[in-house]
Parts: structure tokens; sequence; C-alpha cells
């Protein structure tokens, strides 16, 4: 009697290969159903800066994951002027005070001055120009207004100086020097004499140099 049933094949036919087909199709959709529930279980990942965004301080610009820099503190500098700064030289305040304190007021800030004296009373500084308080140089003439007119003065005898101390001298005394022949050497005469009297602001002219030696006198004898 012959044997009918199919012979076992050896698993190489096409139901084999239909039951690899199927095996390779299931593991791949199990990987992608994994893939979709561990993106879901891990959430929405970083958004990815826009344009718009401001990159942190000092934060890497080559890498994406890079840990961001604490923020830079900028120190404001301070402003105004320092308490301790030495204040500008101004013109002093001398009105209302007599004339000669205010002198020695601006000599002792190297400032020049000019004195106008008027035609009232008294020796008090009525206003100066510039005023009061305002910023100057060093060397600038303040001119002072005195209410009263000019005192009279004595002129110092400054034949036994130099042509510079006399003229110090005279300054120092409310005089003006004035030379005649230069600024060089003694002085060897002087107008108004030492011991006259003069008033405040007039001149003293002072002649300066060594004495010009006079030549011999040659006498003739008389013609007989």
């Amino acid at each position: 009697m012959t044997d009918e049933r199919e012979p076992v094949g050896d698993g190489s036919g096409p139901k084999r290969g239909r039951m690899l087909l199927g095996g390779g199709v299931a593991v791949i959709l199990l990987a992608v159903i994994g893939a979709s529930v561990g993106w879901i279980l891990a959430g929405e990942p970083e958004r990815p800066a826009e344009r718009g965004d401001t990159a942190p301080v000092g934060a890497a610009s080559t890498s994406a994951s890079a840990t961001t820099a604490p923020p830079t503190t900028t120190t404001a500098r301070p402003t105004g002027t320092r308490s301790s700064a030495p204040a500008g030289l101004t013109v002093p305040e001398v009105v209302g005070v007599d004339f000669e304190q205010a002198r020695r007021d601006l000599r002792e800030r190297r400032l020049g001055w000019r004195l106008v004296f008027g035609t009232g009373t008294g020796r008090t500084v009525e206003r100066t120009s510039p005023a009061p308080g305002t910023p100057v140089k060093r060397g600038t003439t303040v001119t002072v207004w005195v209410a009263g007119p000019a005192p009279t003065v004595t002129v110092p005898d400054v034949g036994t100086l130099s042509c510079s101390d006399a003229a110090d001298d005279l300054v120092e005394a409310g005089l003006y020097p004035r030379y005649a022949t230069g600024r060089q050497g003694p002085v060897t005469a002087q107008q108004p004499v030492a011991g006259g009297t003069a008033r405040w602001n007039d001149q003293v002219t002072l002649t300066c140099g060594d004495k010009a030696s006079t030549p011999p006198t040659v006498s003739t004898p008389p013609t007989p």
C-alpha cells in the first residue's frame, strides 16, 4: 500500500518564507511601537532657541548643551564732583573791606589789581571787576573801585637799591615806577625825591644804570 502523506519539507519552501516575512514585519512593528512609547514617556524635547532669543552672557556658541555662565555684574561709575577736589581760583570777597586789605588778598592769590578811587568818603571797596567769586586764572588783573579819594603817601628812598628792588618798594608803598633810562643797574636818581609827598597810584620816575663818566676838562693856556 502506497503512503500518500505529503513529504516533510526541509523548511526551505514557500511556507517558511511566509513565516520569516511575517516575523520580520512583527519585529519592525514592535520596534516602532516601542520607540513611540519611549518618546511619549520622555515628553516633548527641549525647544531650540528661536532667532529672536538672546543667548546668555558667556554661553558657548559651538555647543547647544553648554552650561550657561552666570550673568556679568557691571559696577556703575560714580558721578558728580568729588567733594575732596580743591576749588578753582576765584576773585576773593573784598567788597566792604579796606582797599589795602583787598590788595593784600589779591596779591596772596597772585592776582593783579588796579585801584580806581572815587569822590566819596572812606577807604572801603564798593565793587570789583570781575565780581567776587568769579573763576579766574593766575595773573588776572582785578579792577577795584574804592569809595573815597586816593590817600597821600610818603615817597620811599630807593636811591641805594637796584632798579628791580626799587620798583618792588614803590609798588608796596602804593606807587608805580616809571623808567627813564631802562631797568638795569642801580638807581641813580628818582623823582619825586625821597621823603616827598604823593598819592596812591602816582608814578615815581627812576633813572637806572651806571653814572656816565664825565670827560676831563682840558685847560688851554691863555694866548700871550
